[in-house]
């Protein structure tokens, strides 16, 4: 778990964005894995193993908290429009397939059961980073990229969340990267903290 600390506006999440293709870089190189994936669109780099959270949450606001993680395995899927138009019955396991993973998902970042119908936007916001969280973990990443997590969080829910990186860690074995300005959550869970100035 190494994070990643500075001033607003220094770049963090500039950062991210470049690690994650939404923006490029116009010199250097970012490698992961010993690829160079500098240039590669956002889904490729999704499907190499990094995942995402975002500073607000950017969740389908008018989907399901199911459907939303279901969203988050796209990349690991191979229906394609084709197989999706006419259905065959491999599709339909697949999709059966994204239904229970998201489910497990749901249950694995502690979403009450109560809440996988729910749409998205009418979740409280801490069932809403949870299930921002799983769609993330749903897409299999082998690095997980939070982007200020606890924001909005009291105290004990960034503990809950802290501890739940470790788990993370622990359990599946993701490396996380992770921008956070709450300096308890910084120095009870980093390994390492790098400052971007």
């Amino acid at each position: 778990i190494v994070s990643i600390i500075g001033p607003n506006g220094a770049g963090k999440t500039t950062f991210f964005n470049m690690l994650t293709g939404l923006y490029r870089p116009t010199i250097g190189q970012i490698s992961f894995d010993g690829r160079d994936i500098t240039r590669r669109r956002p889904d490729r780099i999704t499907k190499l193993g990094i995942a995402r959270t975002f500073q607000n949450i950017r969740l389908f606001a008018s989907m399901t908290a199911l459907e939303n993680v279901q969203v988050g395995q796209h990349a690991r899927m191979h229906a394609g429009i084709f197989g999706s138009i006419l259905r065959p019955p491999w599709v339909r396991r697949e999709e059966r397939r994204t239904r229970d993973k998201a489910r497990e998902m749901l249950s694995y970042v502690g979403l009450p059961a109560s809440a996988y119908d729910q749409l998205a936007i009418n979740l409280s916001y801490g069932d809403q980073r949870r299930v921002e969280i799983a769609r993330a973990l749903a897409s299999d990443p082998a690095l997980l990229l939070l982007d200020e997590p606890t924001a909005g969080m009291n105290p004990q829910e960034s503990a809950r969340l802290t501890d739940f990186m470790r788990q993370l860690r622990d359990e599946r074995e993701l490396t996380i990267l992770l921008i956070e300005h709450d300096m308890k959550v910084v120095m009870g869970v980093s390994e390492r903290v790098t400052v971007l100035d």
